[in-house]
């Protein structure tokens, strides 16, 4: 994720400033290390990380016991069940850890030389002073800004899991071990897909979160309801064309995908070491 963060931050600053022109990622990226310096393009790491690994764990913890316990259940694993319990996890996730994106988002965008002159600034001092202010100014339910789109957006793991574990399940079939880089391939594929499928409420969903708009169509406290989303999708159609929802994609599918196949490399070694440490310990036991 740290190799990877200046994707991140161009994306964020296509997704969310509208009026700046959407050039290649490697032009976006050099445009804001001359004007704000290299280390912008690090702004606001520590949050974003903090909240990643919140998010991962609440996900992935719902996401294998959900999967074990229908394992012990009746039937076979089927991409419909890997797809419920993704979606499970995603609401899941939503509910518990939505406040601590709507800090990050502001976190990232301060100090930000904003083409667009409705954009104001923030001034934290840091993430609890975040949560402090919004909680003072703006109200608790502030922090739970764009939970709308975000739970449309469970469908991104929720799909990604179901063409990974099938696509898993069909390259081990036979009793076949899947390498390293089978992984890798897989888990790109499955996060590329699913990541072009629902990038524009990932727009979206980005607006509602900054929320620091001068005007009243798209100012703060919005709370992501389906009239914003469709006014939102509508307004930078109108703007800027179709495409205009997908400003930042490639920088979005470069730091992803990338980000998502390495996760699952990782996260197949780490499940695979665990579970042999258990049974030697069970084997111990007895």
């Amino acid at each position: 994720m740290t190799v990877f963060f200046p994707l991140d931050t161009a994306k964020s600053r296509l997704q969310v400033d509208e009026k700046r022109k959407s050039n290649s990622t490697p032009v976006i990226l050099a445009e804001i290390a001359k004007e704000e310096g290299f280390l912008s393009l690090y702004r606001g790491w520590f949050p974003v990380i903090s909240s990643l690994c919140c998010s991962n764990f609440v996900y992935f913890y719902t996401f294998n016991s959900l999967k074990k316990l229908v394992a012990s259940g009746p039937g076979q694993s089927r991409p419909g069940k890997d797809l419920l319990i993704g979606i499970v996890s995603g609401v899941v996730n939503v509910i518990l850890t939505t406040p601590m994106w709507v800090v990050n988002t502001r976190l990232k965008m301060q100090g930000v030389k904003f083409r667009n002159e409705d954009l104001h600034q923030t001034h934290y001092r840091g993430i609890f002073d975040a949560f402090s202010q919004i909680i003072a100014n703006e109200g608790v339910g502030t922090l739970w800004n764009g939970t709308l789109p975000s739970l449309v957006l469970v469908l991104n793991p929720a799909v990604q899991f179901m063409i990974y574990e099938a696509m898993k399940r069909k390259a081990g079939r036979g009793g076949r071990k899947i390498s390293s880089a089978k992984i890798f391939l897989i888990g790109a594929i499955a996060k590329a897909i699913a990541t072009t499928a629902t990038y524009p409420l990932q727009t979206v969903q980005a607006i509602l979160r900054f929320g620091q708009y001068k005007s009243d169509a798209e100012g703060g406290g919005v709370m992501g309801s389906l009239s914003n989303i469709l006014f939102l999708l509508m307004d930078r159609i109108k703007k800027h064309g179709a495409l205009g929802l997908y400003k930042g994609l490639e920088a979005k599918l470069l730091q992803t995908v990338l980000t998502a196949a390495l996760m699952f490399v990782v996260y197949e070694k780490i499940a695979a070491v665990t579970f042999r440490i258990m049974g030697m310990n069970k084997k111990l036991k007895h």
